[in-house]
């Protein structure tokens, strides 16, 4: 939900309560199913979320399913143009979870990635503001960032992804190498992202993209394979949402 605030802040586009739920409701189907697909490599790496899966995943499931049938029955009813793509977070789950990508090197992490810059492709869809520059340009910034977020998030499960035979960038490369070409790829997108305002009419509030950076910068050297899940659930999960809390205080207070 905090992709699609930053999408609507910085497109100018006013905020609604259904695009919010739909993102809501296709997040917890998307992120619940996963969940049940990865209890064997939970079990190694994150044992405590495993548990938590067993205890209490039914009813997250029966939650996240009823919702995105919602999402997916509202849309049509409403008309809403675009509203076939709500298939996506079922393809995304099917791709990640049962059609083996997590399997082929980097494949996963680009899905990923793909499947959250889906969201502001998504809101341009539900604005009628198809193909805008400003929707563009977002979408393919948040598919690179969220994709360097899972190439760090697989650090914490090297010793899981092993034993289930997934190959990932810090299994092929180590965890010191994975922090090195992450950190290079965040430093492209600041600079790529800087050029765009530059050379393109952007507004300058998109230089505000640019706090994401520097969060990752920063929590990129601790990315180890001993820090818990607070550290990666939390810190490195929450980048997200440190950029819409960003982009909203500038809007109140700046813009």
């Amino acid at each position: 939900m905090s992709v699609l605030v930053t999408t609507v802040f910085l497109a100018d586009l006013p905020l609604e309560f259904l695009p919010v739920f739909i993102v809501f409701a296709a997040t917890l189907f998307v992120y619940t199913v996963n969940r049940f697909t990865d209890l064997e490599e939970d079990e190694t790496n994150v044992p405590e979320r495993a548990a938590f899966t067993r205890r209490y995943g039914w009813v997250l499931l029966v939650l996240g399913v009823g919702l995105y049938i919602a999402a997916i029955v509202v849309a049509i009813m409403l008309g809403l143009e675009g509203a076939i793509y709500l298939l996506l977070p079922l393809v995304v789950a099917l791709l990640y979870s049962v059609g083996g990508v997590k399997q082929l090197f980097l494949v996963k992490n680009l899905v990923v990635g793909f499947a959250w810059g889906a969201i502001p492709l998504g809101a341009g869809y539900y604005y009628s503001q198809h193909w805008t520059l400003e929707i563009l340009v977002i979408t393919a910034y948040v598919t690179a960032m969220i994709t360097i977020a899972a190439v760090i998030f697989d650090i914490k499960d090297i010793k899981g992804d092993r034993e289930e035979g997934i190959a990932t960038v810090p299994n092929k490369l180590g965890p010191a190498a994975t922090r090195y070409y992450s950190q290079v790829a965040n430093v492209v997108v600041a600079v790529a992202m800087v050029a765009l305002v530059v050379a393109t009419p952007l507004s300058t509030s998109f230089y505000s993209l640019l706090a994401m950076n520097a969060y990752v910068a920063c929590y990129i050297p601790f990315a180890t394979p001993e820090r818990g899940p607070l550290y990666y659930g939390f810190v490195v999960d929450g980048e997200h949402v440190f950029l819409a809390a960003v982009i909203v205080t500038l809007e109140w207070l700046v813009w």
